[in-house]
């Protein structure tokens, strides 16, 4: 995980941790949906929530590769086709997600079975389109970034991606970001971490991680599969 310093290239493998959490939760989501009970609306809420969290964090990340991302690769990397392919997967991200809106409200009112069948067949089909952006951008965006944008601006894209993270959820953020990080991912990423929070994390962080964890995915058990 540690970039060389000679290179001065960006660190493009913290996208590659970034884009777990979205592959982990988008498969956990439709699953906790459907684990609700008829009529257990306390629960819809809860999950409901934890859905809205997600949707606007996965928006934001988004926004930012289309404000900085995009615009520095179709002005450097003279890749026109593949910059226009990552919009119009964007925009179909984007559809997806406002199906999943649109059946959001009605699930959470009444956590009534078919609300819920309608809701996690629109999660599925969210996750079908978000995948094929993931591995498209790792596969063939993420190169190009290493290779055009300077470590400031690649800088600037992880500042701006948790710039909309509200402060007493810092530490569910870093939570989630180190679950699936290997010991080595775990260390760089804290690393970059003020000393506070890094005291904070050891304190009390993982604990709470943990706890909000177990409470959401106690219903399916935990584990999920690509």
């Amino acid at each position: 995980m540690t970039p060389s310093s000679s290179s001065a290239r960006p660190h493009t493998h913290e996208m590659v941790v970034v884009h777990r959490v979205f592959r982990r939760e988008s498969a956990l989501l439709p699953r906790l949906v459907r684990a609700v009970p008829d009529g257990r609306t306390a629960r819809a809420v809860e999950v409901g929530t934890h859905l809205s969290e997600y949707m606007t964090g996965l928006h934001h990340h988004h926004t930012v590769e289309d404000e900085t991302i995009w615009p520095l690769l179709r002005e450097r990397a003279a890749d026109e086709a593949l910059v226009a392919r990552m919009e119009e997967q964007h925009a179909r991200i984007d559809r997806s997600l406002a199906a999943v809106t649109d059946r959001l409200p009605e699930w959470q009112r009444t956590a009534d079975r078919a609300a819920a069948t309608e809701l996690a067949l629109a999660l599925d089909e969210h996750r079908s389109a978000l995948l094929e952006h993931l591995d498209d951008e790792e596969r063939l965006v993420l190169p190009l970034v290493a290779e055009h944008l300077t470590v400031a601006e690649w800088d600037e894209v992880g500042r701006r991606g948790m710039e909309t993270v509200p402060r007493d959820k810092l530490m569910l953020a870093l939570g989630s970001l180190l679950e699936e990080a290997t010991p080595q991912e775990q260390a760089y990423f804290l690393a970059k971490a003020p000393l506070i929070g890094r005291l904070l994390w050891k304190a009390i962080g993982r604990r709470q991680y943990a706890a909000y964890r177990r409470a959401l995915r106690a219903p399916i058990d935990g584990g999920t599969a690509r």
